[in-house]
């Protein structure tokens, strides 16, 4: 999956920075350090840190090694949820990083060497499956270790949410480890932190009830300080909350939420690793190419029979918006993680139908002429736009080399 010599071959390739690429690590006595100088992480530099005890860890791999691109990109679409990873790469004798938890699901994958692991469960219920990472912790804090085990290569370690966790090398062998993470920030919680702001300004704006003013005087009787007064204007306000906040269940809009979700995790994604075949089908493999003084091969020649199909069913996400309706797609997301902007194409409300037989008809193709729209020339001008942003393939390559 990953090696030290791909670790070197990054660090060659000249695109490693510290900071940004690469942290310099180091945890001695309680006392977690970052030595990372600015600038680009010059071989000669790196490796003399990690030769002076330092822990490397190398951030967003699957922007170098295009093996960790792929095992990401298959995970992003089981989990529905983006799949990050960083490598560890740990002298023998050392530790790179202070006790800590984290706002991920963790899976460890030891790589190269081997690592001795100590991980110990939420100290309280409100460290359980946490929303944001913890501080460092110290010795001290953590008490008995629910495990403790070394990881060999090739060994799984998972650990959820919130469980505090710390490596070391042993003094014998160095290791390397690759930490792949998904579910950050997609909870249930996560989720109605959307939902419910949009459920009230539709309730606003469809409920007079909503739109009433307070009860005169109620900042007299409301707040901490009459909070053990016993008050009927009390008991009646806080019922009236509690009615208000019950019935704005009916104006959640939930599948639009669960679109808005999609349309951002189509942003954290991966773009897709193609298959030999659906590069050679795809707009990724069109012959166009310069040849005797000009460009031939460039134009895309959909017809009504030529088949096609999604690349993939999970790169596109159709969402209806104040501004219209956007199909929001992956395919030309970068390897490092928001480097882009959100991709999207804004389409006439009548190609809604086309966007969504495609979808339903995935993994079978289709031939253009059955595309539910109007009349082929829109159908052919549909098909080759998505063909244009590398969101169809086609079933015989369009131009035969």
């Amino acid at each position: 999956l990953f090696s030290t010599a791909d670790f070197d071959a990054a660090l060659r390739g000249g695109e490693v920075h510290f900071g940004t690429h690469l942290d310099v690590t180091s945890y001695a006595e309680g006392v977690r350090e970052t030595h990372n100088p600015s600038g680009r992480a010059l071989p000669a530099v790196v490796w003399d840190f990690y030769q002076n005890g330092c822990s490397l860890r190398l951030l967003c791999p699957q922007a170098f090694s295009p093996t960790v691109w792929h095992f990401l990109s298959i995970l992003q679409e089981q989990f529905g949820s983006m799949a990050g990873a960083n490598t560890y790469l740990t002298p023998p004798g050392t530790q790179g990083f202070a006790p800590h938890y984290d706002d991920i699901e963790a899976f460890v994958l030891q790589l190269e060497g081997k690592k001795h692991w100590r991980v110990y469960k939420p100290r309280t219920d409100a460290e359980v499956l946490p929303q944001f990472s913890s501080a460092n912790f110290m010795q001290a804090e953590l008490g008995e270790p629910v495990l403790e085990t070394v990881l060999e290569a090739g060994d799984l370690l998972y650990f959820p949410r919130g469980f505090i966790h710390q490596g070391d090398c042993l003094p014998d062998a160095h290791s390397l480890h690759i930490t792949v993470s998904s579910y950050q920030r997609n909870s249930w919680g996560d989720f109605l932190e959307k939902l419910l702001p949009a459920a009230l300004q539709m309730a606003l704006e469809e409920d007079v009830e909503y739109r009433r003013g307070l009860p005169m005087g109620c900042l007299s009787y409301m707040g901490i300080a009459n909070s053990d007064s016993v008050d009927a204007r009390r008991t009646a306000f806080v019922e009236k909350v509690q009615s208000l906040i019950k019935k704005l269940v009916d104006y959640a809009p939930i599948d639009a939420a669960v679109d808005q979700r999609a349309k951002s995790f189509l942003h954290d994604c991966l773009p897709p690793v193609l298959t030999q075949s659906e590069k050679a089908q795809s707009v990724y493999g069109f012959p166009a190419r310069w040849q005797d003084g000009g460009p031939c091969n460039v134009d895309i020649l959909m017809k009504k029979d030529t088949e096609i199909r999604l690349l993939r069913h999970g790169i596109v996400r159709l969402c209806n918006e104040e501004a219209g309706v956007m199909l929001y797609y992956t395919t030309e997301n970068s390897r490092v993680y928001h480097k882009e902007e959100p991709k999207f194409l804004e389409l006439d409300p009548e190609y809604t139908d086309s966007i969504e037989f495609l979808l339903s008809s995935y993994p079978n193709y289709v031939s253009v002429d059955n595309l539910p729209c109007e009349t082929l020339e829109e159908k052919i001008s549909l098909a080759t736009l998505l063909f244009e942003k590398g969101i169809l393939t086609t079933k015989k390559p369009l131009v035969q080399v």
